[in-house]
C-alpha cells in the first residue's frame, strides 16, 4: 500500500514541482524531461541489472513500433499537463484525470466494441453532461481536460497490449523521443528562442535535471505497488492525484471555481461513484466460490 500511495502523492504534487520551473516554457521542460528520463532510467535499470530488457525491446520491431506510438501520445500528454500548470489551469488537469477512467470505458465501448453494463452507460451519460457543463463554465470546450483524459486513456491501452515492464518500457519510449527532444533543444538554443540550458541559474538547472527523477520514481513505486495490491484498491487510489490537484488549485494557487464549475466536479464524482460501485458488484459476482 505504501508504494502505491507514495506514487499517487508524488503525481499529485507534480504541479508544485513544475510551478517552481518558473519562466521556462512547457516545450523546453518536456524536452528536458525526455532526455533526463533516459539518463536516470539508464542508471536505475543498470543498477538493477535490467538494461538487457531495454535492448530486447529495441531489437523487436513490432514492440518498438507500438512504443513509438505510445511515446508520441504520452509526450502530448506531458506537454498539455505542463502548459496547463504554467497557465493556471490546474482545475482542468484535475477534471481530466477524474474523467480518465470513464474515457477509457468510452473508448473501449466505441472503438473496441466492448460490452458495458446499464450502470456504466448511466455513468458515461453523467460524465458527458459534466463535460458539457465544464464547457459552459469555461465558455469553451474543455480541451485541456479532454486531451489529458483521452491521451492517457489511449496510452494506457497501448501499454497494456505491449508485454514489457513499466520502467524498461518508459526508457525505450524516452529513447525513441530523445532525438526529437535533443534536436528541438539545439534548434531553440541556436536560434535564441529559449533559454534551453540555464547554467547561470543552478537551482533551475537542477529542477530541469530532476524531471527525470520525478518521472521515473513514481512509476517505479506504482509498479511495485501494483504487484502487491488488488486492482480494486489500485482503482480507488488513482483518484488521490486529481483530488490533490483540485485542492492545490483552489487553496494554494487560488484558481477561481464558480458554482457551475463545482457542479461539474460533483457530476463527475457521481459518475465515478456509479462506475466504482458497478465494478465492485461485478467483482463480487465473478469471485469463485470456495469448495468445501
Amino acid at each position: 500500500m505504501i508504494f502505491m500511495v507514495s506514487a499517487y502523492l508524488l503525481w499529485g504534487f507534480l504541479p508544485v514541482y513544475y510551478k517552481w520551473t518558473g519562466d521556462i516554457d512547457a516545450d523546453i521542460i518536456v524536452a528536458h524531461r525526455i532526455l533526463w528520463s533516459v539518463l536516470f532510467l539508464a542508471i536505475f535499470l543498470g543498477l538493477r541489472g535490467r538494461l538487457s530488457e531495454v535492448r530486447a525491446i529495441l531489437a523487436n520491431p513490432r514492440i518498438r513500433g507500438k512504443l513509438t506510438l505510445s511515446a508520441l501520445i504520452i509526450s502530448v500528454n506531458w506537454l498539455v499537463f505542463i502548459w496547463a500548470i504554467d497557465n493556471a489551469r490546474i482545475l482542468e488537469i484535475s477534471f481530466g484525470y477524474f474523467a480518465n477512467p470513464l474515457v477509457s470505458v468510452a473508448i473501449g465501448m466505441i472503438v473496441l466494441k466492448e460490452q458495458v453494463s446499464g450502470t456504466q452507460k448511466i455513468a458515461l451519460t453523467i460524465a458527458a453532461l459534466a463535460v458539457g457543463a465544464q464547457g459552459m463554465a469555461l465558455g469553451t470546450f474543455p480541451w485541456v481536460a479532454m486531451l489529458l483524459a483521452v491521451t492517457f486513456a489511449i496510452y494506457g491501452y497501448i501499454r497494456k497490449m505491449v508485454p514489457v515492464g513499466a520502467s524498461p518500457g518508459l526508457m525505450v519510449e524516452a529513447l525513441l523521443l530523445s532525438p526529437l527532444a535533443l534536436g528541438y533543444l539545439l534548434y531553440a538554443g541556436v536560434t535564441g528562442t529559449a533559454d534551453v540550458l540555464p547554467l547561470d541559474r543552478p537551482g533551475l538547472f537542477l529542477l530541469l535535471a530532476g524531471t527525470g527523477i520525478v518521472t521515473a520514481v513514481p512509476l517505479a513505486l506504482f509498479a511495485g505497488g501494483a504487484r502487491r495490491l488488488p486492482l480494486t484498491t489500485t482503482g480507488l487510489l488513482q483518484y488521490l492525484a486529481p483530488s490533490l490537484h483540485l485542492l492545490m488549485a483552489v487553496y494554494i494557487y487560488h484558481e477561481p471555481i464558480s458554482s457551475l464549475r463545482l457542479g461539474t466536479f460533483v457530476l463527475i464524482w457521481l459518475s465515478l461513484a456509479l462506475f466504482t460501485a458497478d465494478a465492485w458488484r461485478r467483482r463480487d459476482r465473478v469471485r469463485p466460490q470456495k469448495v468445501m
